[in-house]
């Protein structure tokens, strides 16, 4: 391969892969760099996982190629690449302890016992389970056994640890700690991780940079501000987040502006700069706007650069936030409107006529 790029440690060129008829993998190329957390996210049967299998070795591209480091890894089994793999079930081993469960893949490298016992210790401290070893698989809280089963990952000592939906079975609250433990795990030891994940949410708060995926093909790569703030498409900006999507026509206009009608909001001038490259205004149908981007004026004394008039047509109250769902004039489907519930902002009643405050930075232009 020419003009790679020397930060990455795995590439992948024109990945494709079949399984009878059906075609998973739609000629994938892509790279992932040495020490950052990238994500893998999309819908169920979007190809991630096939994808993630074929780093490790478990699938082999029907055609294309996958290199970690400078190796080509066409042929190369999964117990000789310099990956690990956590998987979503955890595949703890319920009649060994969490020592053996651990050390269990440095038995094969003819280590003493000492030299496992104090390589387990120091992987067991890093995922904050130092004298657990003794412990009984069958005795561990779902999120100690995730825990288990990454120091037996980091044990190895691979260069990529691949994460398959690790965080799945775990309960709300302990996979919204878990995500922060992960993070500031993989930031402090330095190694690349690769996780599978079809949460958003989930995505954004972990990863460096994050490959949306549909169909088999990768649609974006980005990091998370990119791409909540500049998604290159409405599949994109739909799947990541909450998107209201509104009609509207763009018109090139002197000056180096473009104009955007959108009959639910009004008409604004953006600076072309403000035109994702690539599009074509001609094609512009739509606009996309994130909830927090729109505001229900509730005070007469609050201001916005836009004010439309609008009806609450439902609300969601969620403790810190209320989302509403609101009807705008010559709106094909209701907006969403998130807003902080700070003190003093009262929730407001369905059927309530409210003021919608936006401004030109709000939207997005689709194609």
């Amino acid at each position: 391969m020419t003009g790679k790029d020397p930060r990455a440690i795995i590439r992948m060129q024109d990945v494709t892969k079949f399984f009878g008829s059906f075609q998973a993998l739609k000629g994938i190329t892509t790279t992932i760099n040495e020490g950052e957390f990238f994500s893998l996210l999309g819908p169920s049967g979007c190809g991630k996982t096939t994808l993630l299998r074929m780093i490790a070795g478990f699938d082999e591209p029907t055609d294309g190629a996958i290199y970690i480091g400078d190796e080509p890894m066409a042929g190369i089994p999964a117990n000789q690449r310099p990956t690990n793999m956590v998987f979503q079930s955890y595949a703890i081993f319920p009649h060994l302890n969490v020592a053996d469960n651990v050390g269990y893949g440095l038995k094969r490298k003819r280590m003493s016992r000492a030299e496992i016992a104090a390589e387990v210790e120091k992987s067991l401290a890093m995922v904050d389970l130092a004298g657990y070893g003794k412990r009984a698989a069958h005795e561990l809280s779902g999120g100690q056994r995730q825990r288990v089963a990454l120091a037996r990952a980091l044990v190895m000592r691979p260069k990529v640890v691949l994460l398959d939906e690790p965080l799945s079975a775990l309960d709300k609250k302990l996979r919204e700690q878990m995500q922060v433990e992960l993070r500031q795990l993989q930031q402090s030891i330095g190694i690349t991780f690769i996780l599978v994940t079809h949460d958003q949410e989930e995505a954004l708060i972990m990863s460096d940079r994050i490959a949306v995926m549909f169909e088999g093909q990768i649609e974006q790569v980005a990091t998370p501000e990119q791409l909540y703030r500049h998604p290159v498409s409405r599949r994109v900006a739909s799947f990541i987040g909450v998107m209201t999507l509104l009609d509207a026509r763009a018109t090139a206009q002197p000056g180096n502006t473009v104009r955007v009608d959108i009959p639910a909001l009004g008409t604004v001038d953006l600076p072309a700069a403000r035109v994702p490259e690539g599009i074509d205004l001609a094609k512009v149908e739509k606009i996309g706007v994130h909830p927090e981007m729109l505001t229900i004026l509730q005070d007469e004394h609050e201001t916005a650069e836009r004010v439309v008039e609008a009806e609450v047509a439902s609300r969601s109250y969620y403790g810190d936030m209320t989302y509403y769902s609101v009807l705008l004039p010559g709106a094909n489907a209701p907006a969403t409107i998130s807003m902080r519930n700070t003190f003093g902002r009262s929730v407001i009643d369905p059927g309530a006529k409210v003021k919608v405050g936006w401004g030109q930075d709000s939207i997005i232009l689709f194609k």
